[in-house]
């Protein structure tokens, strides 16, 4: 694997009396740290480098696409997660912003996402046949006739059942990028996979993607050569029940991470295989 670079943590300090928009939550604070991510994200696109972001929660997302888009605007998503994250704050049931980031950024639904304090600064990204959707097993209503009504790509658990995840990943490439390379932004978050893999987490579902699901995902992102942003959101190591629960979590977040970036599961980098002179 190439060089890295840290770029350092974000801090991001609430706000005194951010009050509630309608029914959302903390708007404020919320939209000024995914601006401070924004900006940050662009920076590391400018100096041509791939971009990991580790969360925080998934609300941070509309940062880390928005900011990777100012630099490449022809970007597509792979979002992985149980939850769809597409309520607007007129759908969202409990009014928490890290259920409503793709909202935010698909322009097919902006007549729909209010003005909402702390978030002027976002301009609308993507159009609905940029997303697709893999493991998906938790999604409200409203979300439900959104993706439907949208027509975006999503795989459910039941549909990673029946065709496998390789042909997931086959039909996924195929329908972003098969006709037009583009820069590819992964937006994984760690609940996408089962809670016995994963279980640091706020809103872990049962029957989610397996590890080896998981890290098929990564690999075959890596090999497109395409991977250009990388999210990995929603590791709380605080939410482990026992030490143990936070080392796995944290340990399967890492070997995606490292997955995206080359290491393959034979044991070698993709990009320093070694082949002997035989003959």
């Amino acid at each position: 694997m190439s060089d890295v670079e840290d770029y350092n943590d974000l801090n991001f300090p609430e706000l005194p009396s951010d009050e509630p928009f309608q029914n959302v939550k903390n708007p404020r604070t919320v939209g000024q740290a995914t601006q401070k991510v924004a900006n940050a994200v662009t920076e590391v696109k400018k100096s041509g480098r791939v971009c990991l972001t580790i969360g925080g929660d998934h609300s941070l997302a509309v940062g880390t696409i928005a900011g990777h888009a100012k630099v490449h605007p022809d970007l597509c998503v792979v979002w992985v997660d149980a939850h769809a994250d597409i309520n607007t704050p007129m759908t969202s049931p409990s009014g928490n912003l890290h259920g409503q980031p793709v909202s935010f950024l698909i322009k097919e639904l902006q007549n729909k996402v209010p003005d909402i304090p702390g978030f002027s600064w976002v301009k609308p990204c993507l159009s609905a046949k940029d997303i697709v959707y893999i493991g998906l097993r938790d999604v409200d209503p409203g979300e439900h006739f959104i993706l439907k009504t949208l027509g975006i790509k999503s795989y459910s658990m039941s549909d990673v059942d029946k065709l496998t995840i390789n042909k997931v990943m086959k039909e996924t490439l195929e329908y972003l990028v098969g006709k037009k390379k583009r820069p590819i932004h992964l937006s994984f978050d760690i609940d996408g996979l089962d809670p016995s893999v994963a279980p640091a987490t706020g809103t872990p579902v049962p029957g989610g993607l397996t590890y080896r699901e998981g890290m098929y995902i990564t690999e075959q992102l890596y090999n497109t050569g395409l991977l250009s942003a990388v999210d990995m959101m929603e590791v709380n190591p605080s939410n482990g029940e026992t030490e143990r629960e936070s080392k796995l979590t944290v340990n399967t977040a890492l070997n995606m991470i490292l997955s995206c970036f080359g290491k393959a599961r034979d044991g070698f980098h993709a990009s320093s295989v070694f082949i002997p002179d035989l003959i």
